[in-house]
């Protein structure tokens, strides 16, 4: 029956289903363009806006990242490109096949312009995001539209990048509540994108590290840690306005709407942290491992102070906290991982970080070059990857991404 109805979206294919009736609800933009709130009709996230879903949206169990260089010096199919991934990812995200096809609605002997392995799923919450690296700028000669905010980022003491798994010329960030959803996209993203991108690095990601709003609950890093406590509270319209959205004056007029991203891979060192007594712990985070209350205080979202003497003055809760960096603020959006083993038996596992700010030179730099030179947390973390991109505002019905970029 399935294979028969190729252009009914995933979602139509099983209506009715206990699956969808069981389902926690759709999650919709208001006409605002403000935070996704949860409905009752689905489980798809709008993916037109004002800004591109994914980023305010609550954040979804399943992660799956990747960066791609550009391997072709023509712009056009460039641009091309980037219309035929915001087409293919708006019929994703409402549970449809990546082509208009699908995977079984064309004829035999054509190649399928869908993988089909998620045919019968509905969207899953399903969000893409689009970023854009510094180098695809110098490399096209778009003259004057490179933000100064885009500037590599500087080399951090305790560094230990892997060149190979760090940068890119675009990203994709894709968020899910199903893994196998999250993979679909980038599968078939990847697949049109043959010819014009190459996969440069990936990483998935599992157990979302942040909150995304007071909905959720926080939730916690492979340290047992409760993690994004005082995250940017995305219902407060002046902090989003204040931090994460590019405003006009700030820059080229077509990133207005956008944000920055950095990413950071932070392998952590679990068989060291593990021996550490619970006290020890708690001193190196400033932060009670139970309750998440700051040290001395009971609740989780007690105040912190930072000049309480039961605070050790290298906490890592401490020297991250906005009143040690002038109020610098970022809306975390990280995930666990767990990459299997290394040659010493070890666990390759940590925090795969992910923020999106206004700008990175007052949100992430300053933040980082402290904790970087002064924070306990470095004797059992290593950051072993990094990225900045710059994430394009979104797009209406009928738009592409970055559009205004090659105008």
């Amino acid at each position: 029956m399935i294979a028969r109805s190729p252009s009914l979206s995933r979602r139509r294919l099983i209506a009715g289903s206990v699956l969808v009736a069981g389902s926690a609800g759709a999650l919709v933009v208001d006409p605002g363009g403000a935070v996704p709130a949860a409905g009752a009709a689905g489980d798809a996230v709008e993916f037109h806006g004002p800004h591109q879903a994914g980023i305010v949206t609550p954040a979804q169990d399943h992660l799956h990242f990747v960066a791609f260089d550009v391997v072709t010096n023509d712009r056009t199919r460039l641009a091309g490109l980037l219309g035929q991934w915001t087409r293919a990812a708006a019929r994703l995200t409402r549970g449809q096949g990546a082509g208009s096809l699908g995977a079984v609605g064309g004829p035999p002997g054509a190649v399928a312009d869908d993988s089909g392995e998620t045919l019968g799923l509905p969207p899953a919450g399903l969000t893409v995001t689009l970023g854009i690296g510094p180098g695809l700028f110098d490399r096209f000669r778009f003259t004057g539209r490179k933000p100064a905010a885009l500037a590599d980022l500087p080399a951090f003491p305790g560094d230990r990048l892997d060149a190979a798994r760090s940068g890119g010329d675009l990203c994709l960030q894709v968020c899910a509540n199903d893994p196998l959803v999250a993979g679909h996209t980038v599968r078939n993203l990847a697949r049109i994108g043959g010819g014009v991108v190459r996969a440069r690095w990936s990483q998935v990601g599992f157990g979302r590290t942040s909150v995304i709003g007071p909905s959720q609950a926080t939730p916690r890093n492979l340290f047992g840690f409760k993690d994004g406590t005082r995250n940017l509270d995305v219902t407060d319209a002046a902090m989003v306005r204040k931090h994460l959205w590019v405003q006009p004056g700030d820059g080229p007029s077509w990133m207005e709407g956008g944000t920055y991203l950095v990413v950071r891979k932070l392998r952590m060192v679990l068989e060291a942290w593990d021996r550490e007594s619970l006290g020890e712990q708690e001193a190196v985070v400033g932060r009670a491992k139970g309750t998440g209350a700051p040290i001395g205080r009971t609740g989780e979202f007690d105040a912190f102070d930072v000049a309480d003497a039961r605070i050790a003055r290298n906490a890592h809760a401490r020297l991250a906290h906005p009143d040690m960096n002038g109020g610098a603020r970022m809306l975390r959006r990280g995930y666990n991982y767990v990459d299997g083993t290394d040659r010493s038996g070890r666990m390759d596992a940590g925090l795969f970080f992910l923020a999106y700010q206004r700008d990175p030179r007052t949100g992430f730099i300053p933040v980082q070059t402290r904790l970087s030179r002064h924070d306990a947390m470095n004797e059992y973390v290593r950051p072993v990857s990094s990225a900045l991109f710059a994430v394009p505002p979104g797009t209406s019905a009928g738009g592409s991404w970055a559009a205004e970029l090659f105008q």
